[in-house]
């Protein structure tokens, strides 16, 4: 398999030296080039055509305005912000600029490595960092979308989230899908881990704010198994486990 066209625009020598080494030792990338301003951006843009470019956001010049000329001009250069800017707003304009994916500096190098290949793929990938916070806070609707589908939830997943918008306790969910409970909160700290939530409270707010976003695919409750009904005089499983 060809190795991916990497581009590196950073104005810290020791950032650039970092990812030029590190990123190809993860497989399927080749640094091409690299730059260390938003002018470098556009030049390596225009030379390349086709590449993968990592972009810090605090580059000189104006980084933003680079994002959105060769998002519209080089749509085969795919854009993945690496920042060390907090918060969501920075990240909203970049991705509401063409920008296909950000990640912080913060972040792991294999997280970097994870984000850029997601990028090359034609996804959208959002940092940890920021995750849900920026998806509600996008307001290009069809951006917020393609952000959501970042989230990369199973479809069991889906379904605690939308009974977790319904207030249900874990016992109640794993009656409702027929799974243990243990089950469920195996998916829940998933689930905390993809929505940056430290406890249940916040998994839950972050999730009533992706439904209330209107674009993430939440399970209608009409589609989710109900508990099979008791025939009566048929004992339950349980109940059928204590008399044997």
């Amino acid at each position: 398999m060809d190795s991916i066209p990497l581009l590196i625009v950073d104005n810290h020598p020791a950032t650039v030296e970092g990812l030029r080494h590190c990123l190809p030792s993860h497989g399927g990338f080749n640094v091409a080039a690299t730059g260390r301003s938003a002018q470098d951006a556009l030049r390596l843009a225009s030379e390349h055509g086709s590449a993968v470019m990592v972009l810090d956001a605090a580059v000189p010049g104006d980084a933003l305005a680079a994002v959105k000329e060769i998002s519209s001009r080089f749509p085969g250069v795919r854009l993945l912000v690496f920042t060390a800017v907090p918060g969501v707003e920075h990240a909203v304009r970049a991705l509401e600029a063409g920008a296909r994916g950000y990640v912080s500096k913060s972040s792991t190098m294999d997280e970097v490595a994870t984000a850029a290949k997601a990028v090359a793929a034609g996804e959208t990938y959002v940092s940890q960092d920021f995750g849900v916070g920026v998806i509600t806070a996008l307001r290009n609707a069809s951006v917020r979308r393609i952000a959501v589908q970042a989230l990369k939830l199973s479809a069991r997943e889906d379904q605690i989230v939308a009974l977790l918008v319904q207030g249900k306790t874990n016992k109640e969910i794993a009656l409702q899908l027929g799974i243990a409970e243990r089950t469920v909160k195996g998916y829940l700290t998933e689930l905390m881990q993809k929505l940056n939530a430290r406890n249940r409270v916040e998994a839950v707010v972050a999730a009533q704010n992706l439904a209330r976003s209107g674009d993430a695919i939440l399970v209608p409750p009409h589609l989710i198994p109900k508990a099979a009904p008791r025939l009566e005089g048929h004992p339950t499983p349980s109940e059928r486990r204590r008399l044997s």
